[in-house]
């Protein structure tokens, strides 16, 4: 079973850094997307981000492109967002998410293994 834990959220002053973990249980990690995602009160979730952890260019959204980017650590079965440059819209639930299918990181729609989630509040 693929099992996922975020971590990192928080609350920050806008032009600050968070840097969000998701951890990946020791099965749930080889050869799968990976992505972020997030959602704010009343908003569509939103995929931010993605990465292959077989290796491959990482993705950002045009919304975070130059502020956030994805990066993993094999050895810690491990992916990070490290979000700089924070504004108050980035507001949101952060949520970590797997698929299987292809390597078609980018498509959202496939994630279908969930983290809990992690707050991230910019003020």
């Amino acid at each position: 079973d693929v099992q996922l834990v975020e971590s990192g959220g928080g609350s920050v002053q806008a032009g600050g850094s968070l840097r969000l973990s998701c951890a990946a249980s020791k099965y749930s990690y080889s050869n799968r997307c990976m992505g972020w995602f997030r959602q704010a009160p009343g908003k569509e979730r939103e995929g931010v981000a993605s990465i292959y952890t077989g290796g491959g260019t990482p993705y950002s959204a045009d919304s975070v492109k130059g502020r956030f980017t994805v990066s993993q650590d094999n050895a810690k079965k491990t992916v990070y967002l490290q979000m700089n440059s924070l504004k108050p819209e980035d507001t949101a639930m952060y949520y970590c998410a797997a698929h299987v299918v292809n390597r078609s990181c980018r498509d959202f729609f496939r994630y279908n293994y969930w983290g809990q989630g992690t707050q991230v509040t910019v003020s």
